[in-house]
């Protein structure tokens, strides 16, 4: 009889779990396949050439580079932020830490348009900060609408979803441990080192990953700042699909199968990362 409810109530989780199997199948899988064999297609036929165009052409390999660079240092910024925003908020109590929190769940959602409109106000080439700061002789030739200018515009929503990522991991260091350690001679770097760093480590590479997907897709952001100027992948695609003098759909699948593979060999590193951290802890 056991056996029986219990192969009963498993089948009514597969059953409750087939309307997500569904909608994760159409709207997931559906769209991935038929960029997938869109990608192979050309106008003799099936071939590899829009991949070749892809690797071969030095203005995609720049709208890689630039995707890459981008998204890389505006992870790694945002994640080192994060982590010491993330555990200044561990040591603080009260209502200060309930604002902080609030005021990054707001912000992590502040992208796109009304982001890249506000920081055009700020540190624009007219901006009222970079006015300010110019007149003190600072940031003479400081540029927004660059690579530097977009890695400080990335790093800026990145942050705050680093913080709420990373938050909830600083539960696993317990004050015992650091008491014990120190207790036993260790140093504060130590403690980091031998202890908090090891425990930390899966968070932190989730955490970059999720970061660097979010910012290697990202467009809105870029596009409502540069107006579609500057050479990065999502900024291709869409000119690719919906552009004004060159539409080829096949060669923008190929494209966005280029990201799929860079969001692939990420998160392969970052598995295996993951179980060397794994190996060195034990």
């Amino acid at each position: 009889m056991k056996a029986t409810s219990e192969k009963s109530g498993k089948w009514l989780a597969a059953l409750c779990l087939l309307p997500f199997a569904v909608v994760f199948c159409v709207f997931q899988i559906g769209p991935l396949v038929w960029v997938a064999v869109h990608s192979a297609l050309t106008d003799s036929g099936w071939s590899a050439q829009n991949y070749l165009d892809a690797v071969s052409s030095p203005f995609y390999r720049q709208a890689i580079g630039h995707s890459l660079d981008i998204s890389a240092w505006s992870s790694l910024i945002g994640l080192a932020v994060a982590v010491l925003g993330s555990y200044s908020l561990r040591q603080t109590e009260g209502r200060l830490r309930d604002v902080v929190m609030a005021f990054s769940n707001m912000t992590s959602n502040f992208a796109g348009v009304p982001l890249a409109f506000a920081f055009i106000i700020l540190l624009g080439f007219n901006g009222c900060l970079t006015l300010l700061l110019r007149q003190w002789g600072w940031m003479q030739g400081f540029n927004l609408y660059s690579k530097t200018g977009l890695i400080i515009l990335y790093t800026y929503f990145q942050i705050p979803l680093g913080v709420l990522l990373l938050y909830p991991a600083f539960d696993a260091l317990r004050e015992d441990w650091r008491e014990s350690a120190s207790l036993l001679g260790a140093s504060g770097w130590q403690f980091w080192r031998h202890i908090g760093l090891p425990v930390l480590t899966p968070a932190l590479l989730g955490t970059f990953v999720i970061l660097f997907a979010n910012a290697l897709g990202a467009y809105a952001t870029v596009y409502a700042l540069t107006t579609g100027n500057y050479n990065v992948l999502p900024i291709r695609i869409s000119s690719l699909v919906a552009g004004d003098t060159s539409l080829d759909p096949n060669m923008a699948s190929a494209l966005a199968m280029v990201l799929v593979g860079l969001m692939t060999i990420v998160t392969i590193a970052h598995q295996w990362l993951l179980k060397r951290s794994y190996h060195v802890a034990r």
